[in-house]
């Protein structure tokens, strides 16, 4: 587990640093996504979570979901083509979940990749602290919206 920020960031999963959302391969060829904890606090209380229907294609940089939350709204962005598979039905039913959960019952979706190379670009590991500190440092979270 690294600690980033009082936030934690399970090292087994994939990090899109940019987007903070996480990417969990479930064995089966789909991927598991959410939101990462440092993007759920700055998010405020979640109040409504759209995702991109099933079966419905995504593009690498493009929304495959929307968030509202108290102090943000904005596109939950792909780090690679796929298409949503399932979505968090409990998460639409109880949006807070997101908050309270993020990498357990608060996910956002499963996805299937359009490709085996899905992972080019994201982070893990011992590479997520550096990787977030560069992001951070940056401060491009802070014009991000839709």
């Amino acid at each position: 587990m690294v600690k980033i920020q009082d936030n934690d960031f399970p090292d087994h999963l994939h990090y899109d640093i940019e987007n903070q959302i996480w990417y969990e391969p479930l064995g089966d060829g789909t991927i598991r996504a959410g939101f990462t904890s440092w993007a759920a606090k700055l998010m405020g209380d979640v109040l409504i979570v759209t995702p991109k229907r099933i079966g419905r294609d995504f593009e690498k940089d493009r929304s495959f979901a929307v968030v509202e939350g108290g102090k943000w709204v904005g596109a939950a962005r792909a780090a690679f083509d796929g298409i949503a598979v399932a979505h968090n039905e409990a998460l639409e039913r109880k949006p807070e979940l997101l908050n309270d959960d993020p990498f357990g019952v608060g996910w956002l979706l499963i996805v299937r990749p359009s490709t085996d190379n899905w992972r080019e670009g994201l982070v893990t590991g011992d590479a997520i602290a550096p990787a977030f500190d560069a992001w951070f440092a940056r401060g491009t979270y802070k014009d991000r919206a839709g």
